[in-house]
Order: C-alpha cells, then structure tokens, then sequence
C-alpha cells in the first residue's frame, strides 16, 4: 500500500513483522523490520531502493497497481544488499531497460548477486540528476556504512535525505514518521542497529558523518532503509550517530558469563554486588550468554565502560559460549573500554589467564589479574567476590 511521505514522494515498502533474525541468524531482531522504498513523482518518475528477495514478486504486484512500471524513468540503487535490491530481478524483467543509478562499487555487488548486466549508471558524490518541477536528486557515496557500495540521494526543494542503512532500525510499524511511535522501543532499536552493525566502522562513520554536515544540505526528513522515517527533528539521529560513533560508553559496567554448577553465577551476582556497594551511581547489568540474546548484550557492551567476564575452567580452557561472545566483541573493534575476569575451576584453573588474554586480543584494557575461586563458593570465597567487585568499581 502505498503512502504519502511528502508532496509527490511515498512510501511503497513493505512491513515485516515476522522477521526475528537478519544477516542470516547473525542479529536478532525482536520487532521485525521493514523494507523501505519510496517512489517519486515528479515530471520524472523515480524509484529508490526496492524490497527484500521474499518479497519481490509482491513488491512488483502492489508498484503496478500504483504506476505503470514503464513510466519509472530511473531507478536508485543506494545500495546493493540483498533486503534492498532484491526485488531488483523481478521487476527489470518487466522493464529491462531503465537505467539503474548506483555506485561503482554497487555495480560489482549486483552483477555478483544477480548475475546480470543491467543499464547502469554511475554515480558518485555530487553527481545529480534533474528530475523537473525544479528538483534535482544529489547523490552522496556513504562507503562503509555498511557496505563500501552504500550511498544516500538527496531530494532538493523537498529536502529529504533517503539515507538506505544509515540511521535506521529494525522495527516493524505501520506508522511512517518517528514523531508517531514510541520513543523508548525506537531508540532501543537504534542504539542496537548501530551498535550490531555500524561499530565496527567508526572511524570511517565519524568522517562521513562530518562530510554530509560539511554539505549544508537543508534536511526536514531522512528517509531510512528500514524502520520509520526521521521528520521531527531529522538531525537528532544524526547527533546520536556523532555521539555513538565517538567510542561510546556510559556509566555502566556489564557482567557477562556462563556457568556450570552455579558457582560462576554465585561470583557474578556477588561481583555486582560490590560494585553497587561502592558506586551508588553506576548502572551494574549481568547476564548469563547462555540464556540471554547476544545481539541484546552487544547493545549493552557498546554502552559499558567495563565489561567482566566469567567462566569456569573446562578441560583447561573456557565455556565455548564465552569464547564465541569475545569473538564477536573483536568483531565488533570497541575501544576505550576496560576488562576484568572470573571464574571457578576444581583441578587447574586456567579461566581467568585465557579470558584477560582473549579479551586483550579483543582491544579491552584488562585491568588486574582477575579472581579465581576453587570449587564451590563459600562465605568468604564469596565475600571476596564482593571485595574483587568493590574494586572494579573504584578502578
């Protein structure tokens, strides 16, 4: 169904609300998604983005009962992943010919994906085309976020920045705009998406994000590749992402681990204790990896100024889950976060040394040698797990 962003722009995606998980079963997403393309009409008739690949043939069927599919005289590739061109295919087999706008390295991802040879038209930062009524499209590479064929296209006179990946989230809505949706679920969703999928990047984000500024471009709304559109106060998430993109963290330390007889967990719940105890002001969250989403503690990693983790020893070495959730940390590239380390053991107690080493490799400032407990914890092997926590809070 169509529907009105804008005068002559609507929206003619498609709301997933039964996805719940992305990148393969890589991120969670808990609120569905959407798919977001929009279509403009102006004395040209413009379509940006289309619809994931389950999709496709509906996405051509809903377009044609808007349009006739031979009036689109461009089409916008702003980025060639699969949720966003993949009903790419079914709808040039009804119009081969119309030209496909995009980046050069765009070309190379659908040729890759979808083995064809398409009418391509490249594109690159400033390059414009006039579409009448006094509008042009601007377009404006934004490698790396996320993909190095990512851009974004600029709508003057309307002022709409349609940004594809960047300041979006995963949240189904039949509500368009961010001013109509709960505040609290769409910047949870936000904070996730960029930390899941643009942390990795900052650096790189922190240059893009400064050069879209540097443009001066008027901005009233941005559109997004997934999740609602930003028209109340669009640049706030632009300030978010400045923000986010800036090595993160607040007042937060996070305990993460697993456990096999309970005696790690009796440490972790004794170890936020003391930091509770001592620093009446810092948030203290704990979470066992094993019963818990991964993607949901990767949000609240990026938030932490300290991360702790805890494993027993287990054939001298660590619980796999928590030798997978480190890897995936170090994919993630943080910085400016701290690391310390716990566990039990009964025979040889190698946990702790293995979890500093990982989580060094990590790129987290380990600070101490950590506390290990043998056996089950009594009293005072928990009343010094307390003391460990007081001093990762005065740390």
């Amino acid at each position: 169904m169509k529907k009105q962003v804008k005068n002559n722009v609507s929206w003619v995606g498609k709301v997933d609300w039964e996805l719940q998980s992305f990148h393969g079963e890589e991120l969670s997403t808990h609120k569905g998604s959407s798919y977001n393309s929009y279509l403009i009409q102006e004395e040209k008739t413009v379509l940006i983005d289309t619809v994931w690949v389950p999709f496709a043939e509906e996405f051509v069927e809903n377009l044609e009962k808007e349009i006739d599919l031979n009036e689109i005289d461009y089409i916008i590739a702003n980025h060639g992943e699969v949720d966003h061109s993949g009903a790419l295919s079914a709808l040039m087999k009804r119009i081969p010919d119309k030209p496909i706008y995009c980046t050069a390295n765009a070309v190379k991802s659908l040729k890759g994906q979808y083995h064809q040879d398409w009418n391509f038209k490249v594109v690159k930062t400033g390059d414009k085309i006039d579409i009448g009524n006094g509008k042009e499209l601007i377009f404006v590479e934004m490698a790396m976020l996320h993909w190095p064929d990512s851009m974004a296209t600029y709508l003057t006179k309307d002022n709409i920045l349609f940004s594809n990946d960047a300041f979006g989230q995963h949240y189904a809505t039949e509500k368009l705009f961010n001013d109509l949706v709960d505040q609290c679920e769409l910047f949870e969703e936000s904070i996730k998406y960029f930390a899941n999928i643009l942390t990795p990047f900052n650096f790189m984000l922190r240059k893009k994000l400064d050069e879209i500024i540097a443009l001066n471009l008027p901005i009233d709304m941005i559109a997004t590749g997934h999740g609602i559109i930003w028209r109340d106060n669009p640049m706030q998430i632009v300030e978010k992402y400045s923000a986010w993109a800036n090595d993160y963290q607040e007042n937060q330390i996070t305990i993460i681990y697993d456990t096999m007889w309970n005696g790690t967990k009796s440490l972790a719940e004794m170890i936020a204790q003391g930091i509770s105890k001592t620093d009446s002001e810092v948030v203290v969250k704990l979470f066992n990896i094993a019963k818990s989403d991964e993607n949901d503690i990767i949000t609240e990693v990026f938030k932490s100024k300290t991360v702790i983790m805890g494993s027993p020893t287990v054939g001298n070495n660590i619980l796999h889950t928590v030798t997978g959730f480190i890897q995936l940390m170090k994919s993630m590239k943080f910085k400016n976060k701290k690391s310390a380390a716990f566990g039990c053991y009964g025979w040889s107690g190698e946990s702790v040394k293995i979890l500093n080493d990982l989580m060094g490799d990590a790129g987290f400032e380990v600070i101490g040698e950590g506390f290990r407990n043998q056996w089950n914890p009594d009293e005072n092997a928990l009343n010094e797990a307390v003391s460990f926590g007081e001093t990762i809070a005065k740390m």
